[in-house]
């Protein structure tokens, strides 16, 4: 191993064999580790976007008497062994050591015939290297973030995380440990991670080299602050976003959507935003409204602007062979291709392909359409729908886009998706830019993204899901994030079952970061507008989904929370502006703010709405009460009767229809 300093005196670089390591000083007490078996790296940053401070507290030894070199920056340090094997402190303590199992006793005594390396390169069809990062596992360590799963676990420990896009999941490659440290993969290429219990492996399916990022701190909170610092903060989210986003599957035309909005005044039911759903379209990729049934969007607009409603138009990436776009866009190279077989990759409603939200050429032609046909029409946000995105089958392996195949860089299309729009907006010098999204990958945060959990189906057992999805996002850097209240899917809106867990996700979602009403509520029992194949008339609608359609009592109930989350406006304002000043979730695990309390690292079925409350969800069919962990530190006062109860204790506390447990920190 030849050990040697950057010209920058910033990172030590190491080389054996065939291999080019570096290892460089990246934010407050961070390393950014990388390796190539070419003769330079690529130069790509990815989610590494943002000016680093000036790394002064850099120091680097590039050999000791034993041969072992080392970079430390401030509270983190990094040695390479001469065999190759990387291992990384917190101050003194061992926090991650490469896997190594191979002939050398002085970096192990364990299985030294199994030559096992922890960082194996495989030659790859169609990539470059199939690469396999391999680390030592840490026996009572707890693991958090990753994006969102569906699926009820907070702690990660044990998982096998596959690392790709999908409908409902969303990989964000930033892992929180509970030892003090936070872990980037900066890869966009599909994989997996497992977090094993004898060792952690994570795996790129196609990749030019490795690279990965590393930093340390005290509390959670400290770590999401030095991540954020790297890969970028939210904007601040404007304050008439705050309160109540109308939408269901789907509103139809122009006519209806001021018909409900019109309701809304009717009914006193302060909306902030109505969405217009998919296929107002004639086919997908037409990115315009269909006359027949929107003659005058403008007018809709200004209507609805004067009632002070935001309007949010959906758009999706895929283009029907029959629009007017695809032959020019297929011919200018704008769409996605595929290595073998049909061009086709979705085939929902049509036979679609799908536009390349990677190449600049796309992001200017798609940007100037929906320009001229939905905001200089008076659309204030776009609703990036199916942004993973969506496809027949996932088959990562053949499609290639304009960056890389599928396999090396899938995981980072719904970023690029939505900075077409993101990037054209802010240079247009647009203020506020609030743009919805299906999924997201590392440094999201910073494009104005809302993401959304998809379409999960509406059961107690997914809305379980949702609080972990939710939780466990925010810590890998995404605050921004919302569910479809009641689930997504739902085949009778008139099941008194339903609409007990409607209730109960609502009265959820008062105390998330976008309070948003959405579904596809069955029966499909609405006849279409016309006979047509295409355009806005002919698909199926849902029943209605306005806070009145679900009958008086639940109508008072939903409207009296309304009114509860209009009363915390101030203090959600000053979440969002924490969440862009440092990072910080709105939806917290109770360890964000209370990092001392062990118990507080073993609750995660109740969850902090920032600093201040407590709130504990109903997550079964007919429970009215449940047991409620208060953390140690504080005292609780129950929001709804202003009872007080000392924290480190479980108390039972009352659920009625009518509410949720929540506390506020006295």
């Amino acid at each position: 191993m030849i050990f040697t300093k950057d010209e920058s005196g910033n990172a030590l670089i190491a080389r054996r064999r065939h291999e080019m390591l570096r290892v460089e000083a990246w934010g407050r007490d961070s390393l950014r580790v990388r390796a190539t078996m070419y003769p330079e790296f690529a130069g790509t940053d990815w989610a590494l976007t943002e000016n680093r401070p000036n790394d002064s507290n850099v120091k680097i030894m590039t050999e000791n008497a034993d041969g072992i070199a080392s970079i430390t920056n401030g509270r983190i340090k990094v040695t390479i062994h001469p065999s190759g094997v990387v291992t990384i402190y917190r101050d003194d303590q061992q926090i991650l050591r490469e896997r190594y199992r191979n002939y050398d006793p002085c970096v192990t005594r364990e299985s030294r015939c199994l030559k096992y390396e922890g960082r194996e390169y495989f030659a790859h069809t169609g990539g470059d290297y199939r690469l396999r990062l391999r680390f030592d596992a840490n026996d009572g360590e707890k693991l958090f973030g990753m994006g969102q799963y569906q699926q009820p676990n907070m702690d990660l420990k044990g998982c096998i995380l596959d690392l790709e896009q999908r409908n409902s999941q969303i990989s964000v490659p930033f892992a929180v440990s509970s030892l003090g440290y936070g872990f980037l993969w900066n890869n966009p290429a599909v994989g997996h991670a497992s977090f094993g219990t004898n060792f952690t492996e994570w795996v790129a399916d196609a990749t030019r080299e490795m690279d990965y990022w590393v930093t340390v701190a005290d509390t959670p909170k400290e770590i999401l602050r030095n991540y954020t610092d790297v890969t970028g903060h939210t904007p601040q989210m404007p304050e008439n976003l705050m309160g109540l986003w109308q939408c269901k599957l789907r509103y139809r035309t122009q006519e209806e959507v001021l018909k409900v909005a019109r309701a809304c005044k009717e009914h006193d039911v302060p909306i902030n935003v109505i969405v217009i759903d998919f296929f107002h379209w004639p086919v997908q990729g037409d990115w315009t409204f269909d006359e027949k049934y929107w003659p005058d969007p403008k007018a809709m607009c200004d209507e609805l602007h004067s009632m002070g409603i935001k309007v949010m138009v959906s758009v999706w990436p895929s283009v029907d062979k029959r629009s007017p776009h695809y032959e020019e866009m297929a011919e200018r190279g704008l769409l996605i291709r595929t290595e073998r077989g049909s061009q086709q990759c979705y085939d929902y409603q049509g036979d679609c392909g799908i536009l390349d939200s990677t190449n600049p050429e796309t992001s200017d032609y798609v940007w100037e359409i929906c320009k001229k046909n939905y905001e200089d029409l008076g659309i204030d946000m776009f609703w990036l729908d199916n942004s993973e995105p969506d496809m027949t089958k996932y088959d990562f392996d053949n499609i290639r886009y304009h960056i890389g195949t599928g396999s090396a860089v899938s995981n980072i299309y719904p970023q690029m998706y939505s900075r077409i729009f993101y990037d054209h907006q802010k240079a247009a010098g647009k203020k506020e830019i609030v743009n919805l999204l299906r999924s997201a990958w590392a440094g999201s945060q910073k494009y104005g993204n809302v993401v959304w959990s998809g379409d999960v189906p509406s059961t107690f057992e997914a809305f379980r899901d949702q609080v972990a999805a939710g939780l466990n996002i925010g810590l890998a850097g995404i605050p921004w994030w919302t569910t479809d209240i009641g689930g997504f899917m739902t085949d009778d809106v008139k099941d008194p079952d339903f609409r007990e867990l409607l209730i109960r996700w609502y009265e959820f979602a008062v105390f998330s970061p976008v309070l948003r009403m959405h579904g596809d509520r069955g029966p499909y029992d609405i006849p279409p507008l016309d006979d047509r194949d295409f355009g806005g008339g002919y698909l199926h609608t849902g029943q209605d989904n306005e806070l009145w359609s679900y009958g008086e009592d639940n109508f008072k109930i939903m409207r009296d929370q309304l009114d509860l989350r209009l009363k915390l406006h101030d203090y959600i304002k000053g979440l969002y502006a924490e969440a862009a000043e440092n990072g910080s979730p709105l939806l917290r695990t109770l360890f964000y703010e209370f990092p001392e309390d062990e118990k507080s690292w073993e609750t995660y079925d109740e969850y902090m709405f920032g600093d201040q409350y407590l709130v504990a969800p109903i997550f079964a069919l007919g429970a009215r009460e449940r047991d409620v962990y208060l953390p140690a530190g504080a005292v609780w006062e129950d929001i709804r009767d202003g009872s007080r109860h000392e924290g480190g204790q479980i108390i039972r506390a009352a659920a009625p229809m009518e509410s949720i447990p929540v506390y506020k920190k006295a």
